[in-house]
């Protein structure tokens, strides 16, 4: 009797108790890091991997919305604590280094681009992401953009200005701009130690005259007179310059203003041109200026010195990493096609696709295309053939490139330009010292792994 009522009990115990999913617990969990962060990219983001996740049941991905300034810091933090994520979307610049470190599944990447079809990567893009000691692919390109000077073409006219594509035009015309229609500042500088915008500028700057971090030989040339140069260049326009710590937001913000008459940015910009960027509280920039993108010149090249760059350019990629559960490969794959045209259209001037199987798609996707020319969009497909970085030099080994990597994710060049420009504590020459020494660090560092 008494084992009838323990047997009664236990039923009924098991009647109440709420239902446990086993299937959701054996579930694969993909965490993918996005610097993609701004609200309506990371919906987007979300949106494409729920419907991966429709077709794919077993599998949760998880976005994770990242600031590209500190990527290398969370990075340097998860593999402390032993919780690397599967994916990494992050900057060309980042993929020696972390590759170097040991932190990417190079296998994993090269299987993604081969089921692909490396056909279909565009141009020389396989060549950047390739690793010189194995071979193999260290990330997948994703998308990417180009980056120069962009200016208020009309003011230029209305002034008899050259377009600003050398040294003496851009000096000529920071100092012309100040006061000219409602203009307060010539230019936006990058002066935010914090931010790695200040170090796109300055490899334009410094390509064009034609200053390099190692020569032939393999020695550290940060405190050549080039350099020291490009440094000075760079820091005198703070002089007809927004006031700092500046980055990427302030300038978009003082030119759609129409407070500032030229700005260095990536072709993300060209649809806020016409609607006005997003406000960190929520909505747009009302912009300032009758037909801004009908009145704004791209110049694409710049002329120093000694030298001469074209557009600055980067690329962005996705990096599985050393910890990636091997269903992260089939997430990439689906970011890279059957979502990819949804991701391009977050922003499609500042997302030019790797593949030339989504170019057509790409180039008739959005209405903003109708308000720049056949010829512009024509440079911007094919920006990827002629953009420059430091980190494209095709005789820098694996080394080079991953100490290129850790210069901008430490932050060094931002980090002097905001002590010349902002804080007024180094001078040009002092500058270069201080990154030839850090940079010999690095070298000395890496020689040690």
């Amino acid at each position: 009797m008494r084992s009838k009522r323990l047997v009664l009990l236990i039923v009924l115990i098991l009647t109440l108790m709420p239902a446990v999913d086993l299937s959701a617990q054996d579930d694969v969990i993909v965490e993918f890091w996005t610097t993609d962060n701004e609200a309506e990219r990371v919906d987007r983001y979300e949106a494409v991997a729920a419907a991966f996740m429709a077709e794919n049941p077993g599998i949760d991905v998880r976005i994770v919305p990242i600031d590209e300034g500190t990527i290398s810091q969370r990075v340097a933090t998860a593999v402390g604590a032993n919780r690397l994520p599967d994916i990494i979307r992050m900057g060309v610049e980042r993929v020696s280094a972390f590759a170097a470190d040991g932190l990417l599944d190079e296998e994993a990447s090269t299987a993604v681009i081969q089921s692909i079809g490396e056909d279909d990567f565009r141009g020389g893009l396989l060549q950047m992401v390739t690793n010189p000691e194995t071979g193999l692919y260290s990330a997948v390109p994703y998308d990417g953009w180009l980056q120069a000077i962009w200016y208020r073409q009309d003011v230029f006219d209305s002034l008899g200005l050259a377009a600003p594509e050398s040294w003496d035009t851009i000096q000529t015309a920071c100092a012309a701009l100040p006061g000219q229609m409602d203009l307060l500042y010539g230019i936006t500088l990058g002066t935010d130690p914090g931010q790695n915008y200040g170090h796109q500028i300055f490899e334009q700057v410094a390509i064009s005259n034609n200053a390099w971090p190692f020569d032939a030989d393999g020695n550290v040339t940060f405190n050549t007179p080039e350099m020291i140069e490009a440094l000075k260049f760079y820091t005198d326009l703070q002089s007809c310059a927004q006031p700092g710590p500046q980055y990427w937001r302030g300038a978009r913000e003082a030119y759609e203003y129409g407070t500032a008459g030229m700005m260095f940015y990536s072709t993300y910009i060209m649809d806020d041109l016409v609607d006005g960027s997003g406000l960190d509280e929520g909505g747009n920039v009302e912009i300032a200026v009758d037909n801004l993108a009908g009145n704004t010149g791209f110049a694409s090249t710049m002329e120093g010195p000694t030298g001469a760059a074209s557009t600055y350019g980067q690329l962005v990629t996705l990096g599985l990493t050393r910890d990636a559960d091997p269903e992260a490969q089939a997430v990439v794959e689906y970011f890279l096609q059957e979502g990819y045209q949804d991701i391009l259209a977050l922003a499609p001037f500042g997302k030019v696709p790797v593949l030339e199987s989504a170019v057509d798609e790409w180039s008739s996707s959005s209405d903003y295309f109708a308000n720049y020319s056949d010829e512009t969009l024509a440079q911007i497909a094919a920006g990827y053939d002629v953009m420059q970085r430091w980190l494209f030099r095709p005789e820098y080994d694996a080394t080079q490139r991953a100490i290129i990597g850790d210069i901008e994710g430490r932050l060094l060049i931002p980090t002097a330009l905001s002590n010349i420009a902002i804080e007024g504590i180094m001078t040009p020459e002092t500058a270069a010292q201080f990154l030839q020494e850090q940079v010999e660090a690095l070298v000395a560092e890496r020689a040690t792994e």
